[in-house]
C-alpha cells in the first residue's frame, strides 16, 4: 500500500486497530461475558419496557380537554415514552459494567455497547421525538453524526483533528473546530431566541388589561433583549472578545448616519408610536398621502394597512409623525354619519323629523342616549331645493362606514320605508316647458312653377292650281 494519499494510509491504519480490537474481543472470555451482559441488559430492558409503557402513558395522558399548566407538562413528558427502552438498558448496562470491572478488571466491550444505546436514544430522539422541522435537521446532521462517532469510540480523535485544521483569512486565523461549534450554537440559540420570543409574545398578546400599543412595545422590547443576549452568548462560546467589535460598531455608526438615515428614522418614529399610542393595531386610518384603511401590523419599519378589498399597503412609521393623520378608531369612540334625503313641496315639514329620527333610532346598530341625548339620530333642515326640501339625518356608530358595515345604505332603507308608510311623497326632478309663439302666420310657400304651353301642329296651306 505504499504510495497511496495520506488520508488513505491513516484509514487503513485505524481499520487494522479495529480489526485487532475485533480479534481481542473474540479470543478473549471477559469479552464473551461482557457481550452477554449486555445481551441480558438489553432483553431485560426491552421486558421491563412492554410492562412499564402502557403504564407511564396511561399516567401521563391528560383528560381531553384539559389545558392547564399540569396538562401540559404531562403531555411534554409524554412525548420522551419512546426513550425508555435505549435509557433503561443504558442504565442496566451500567449496573453490568461495575460488576465486570471488580470480576476481570476489563470493561471495554461493555462500555462500547453503553455508547450504542446512546446512539439508539439519540436516533430515537430525532426519529419519532422531535417534531420541529430545524431541529429535526439539526438531530439529523449533527447529533446523529456526533452520537455515532461517539459509539466508536472515534469523537475524540475528530475533534483533535478539527483543531488542528486552521483556516487563514488575511489576518484572522481559527480552527474548523471553533467554526462548527459557532455555527451549532448558533443555530440552536437562534432557535431558542426565536422560540422564547414566540412564548413572550403569546403571553403578552394575553394581557388584555394592556393597551394594544404598550402591548406591541413589550413584544418588540422582549424580541430585541431575546436576540440581543443569544447574540453575546454566541460571542462568547466562539470566543470572541466584545471590545474587537467596537471598530465594527463605528462601522455600523457612520453607515446609520449616511445610508441608513430613513431605516433608523423609521425605527425611531415606531418607537415613538408604540410609546404614544395614538395609532394602534385595529384603528382605522386615513394619511394626507391618500391611504386609508386598518393597521393590521406595526413592524419596526413601517406599518401595514389593509384596505376594505384586501390590499395591503405598506406606510413607513416617518409617515405617521410628519404628516396629518385621521384616526376613525382612537380610544374607541363612536362615529358620525349622515344619510341625506328630500321630500316634495306638498310635504307638511313639521312631521319629517320625528318620523326619520324615530325609524333611524330603531335600528340595532345606531347608538343613541348619552348625556342630553347627544347620540340620539338628529334630522335637519337642510335647503329648498329645486326639486325638493332637503333633509340629512346623523347618526353615531361603532365602527367604520365602510367594507363589511355599510351603514348608511341600510339607514336609506329605513327612510324610505318609513317615508312610504306615512304617505310622503319622494320628489324627483321635473321640469316644465312653455312653448311660446304659437299664433306665428303660416311660413310663406314658394309660387308653383308655371306650365310650358303645348306645341300646336298648323297644317300647310294648299297651293293654287295652274
Amino acid at each position: 500500500m505504499e504510495g497511496q494519499p495520506e488520508i488513505i494510509t491513516k484509514a487503513l491504519d485505524y481499520a487494522q486497530q479495529g480489526w485487532d480490537i475485533a480479534k481481542t474481543w473474540l479470543m478473549s472470555p471477559a469479552a464473551w461475558s461482557q457481550f452477554g451482559l449486555l445481551l441480558a441488559a438489553f432483553l431485560l430492558a426491552l421486558l421491563i419496557t412492554r410492562k412499564l409503557r402502557p403504564v407511564l402513558t396511561k399516567l401521563l395522558t391528560p383528560p381531553p380537554g384539559q389545558t392547564n399548566i399540569i396538562a401540559q407538562a404531562r403531555r411534554f413528558v409524554l412525548i420522551f415514552v419512546p426513550l425508555v427502552l435505549p435509557l433503561l438498558a443504558y442504565v442496566l448496562t451500567g449496573i453490568g459494567e461495575s460488576v465486570v470491572r471488580s470480576l476481570f478488571d476489563s470493561g471495554a466491550v461493555i462500555a462500547f455497547g453503553k455508547r450504542v444505546f446512546l446512539f439508539l436514544a439519540a436516533r430515537i430522539l430525532v426519529k419519532e421525538i422531535i417534531s420541529d422541522p430545524f431541529l429535526k435537521m439539526l438531530g439529523k446532521f449533527v447529533l446523529i453524526p456526533v452520537a455515532a462517532l461517539y459509539a466508536v469510540g472515534l469523537l475524540e480523535l475528530v475533534f483533535e483533528k478539527l483543531n488542528e485544521t486552521i483556516i487563514q483569512l488575511g489576518n484572522i486565523s481559527f480552527s474548523v473546530m471553533s467554526l462548527v461549534r459557532g455555527v451549532i450554537a448558533g443555530s440552536i440559540l437562534f432557535w431558542l431566541g426565536r422560540w422564547s420570543n414566540d412564548q413572550s409574545s403569546a403571553f403578552i398578546a394575553k394581557q388584555e388589561e394592556m393597551r394594544p400599543a404598550t402591548r406591541t412595545l413589550a413584544q418588540k422590547t422582549a424580541e430585541v433583549l431575546i436576540f440581543g443576549v443569544a447574540f453575546l452568548l454566541l460571542m462568547n462560546i466562539m470566543g470572541i472578545s466584545l471590545t474587537s467589535l467596537a471598530v465594527l460598531g463605528g462601522a455600523i455608526g457612520v453607515g446609520i448616519g449616511f445610508g441608513l438615515q430613513q431605516i433608523a428614522s423609521n425605527f425611531i418614529s415606531g418607537v415613538i408610536l408604540l410609546l404614544e399610542g395614538q395609532s394602534t393595531v385595529g384603528d382605522y386610518v386615513e394619511l394626507d398621502g391618500g391611504e386609508a384603511g386598518t393597521i393590521v401590523k406595526m413592524t419596526a419599519r413601517a406599518a401595514i394597512l389593509e384596505t376594505y378589498d384586501g390590499r395591503w399597503i405598506v406606510v413607513p412609521n416617518e409617515h405617521f409623525i410628519t404628516t396629518r393623520v385621521v384616526n376613525y378608531s382612537d380610544s374607541g369612540s363612536a362615529n358620525r354619519y349622515e344619510a341625506p334625503f328630500s321630500v316634495s313641496y306638498k310635504t307638511d315639514i313639521n312631521l319629517v323629523p320625528g318620523i326619520i329620527e324615530e325609524a333611524v333610532g330603531n335600528l340595532d346598530f345606531v347608538l343613541s342616549g348619552g348625556d342630553g341625548g347627544e347620540l340620539d339620530p338628529d334630522c335637519e333642515l337642510r335647503a329648498f331645493g329645486e326639486n325638493g326640501v332637503e333633509f340629512a339625518v346623523e347618526f353615531w356608530v361603532n365602527g367604520i362606514d365602510d367594507g363589511k358595515n355599510k351603514f348608511t345604505p341600510r339607514v336609506l332603507f329605513a327612510i324610505w320605508n318609513a317615508l312610504k308608510d306615512n304617505d310622503i311623497e319622494i320628489p324627483y326632478p321635473q321640469r316644465v316647458v312653455e312653448l311660446k309663439g304659437l299664433d306665428r302666420p303660416a311660413p310663406r310657400t314658394a309660387p308653383a312653377p308655371a306650365a310650358k304651353p303645348k306645341a300646336v301642329k298648323v297644317a300647310p296651306k294648299p297651293k293654287p292650281e295652274a
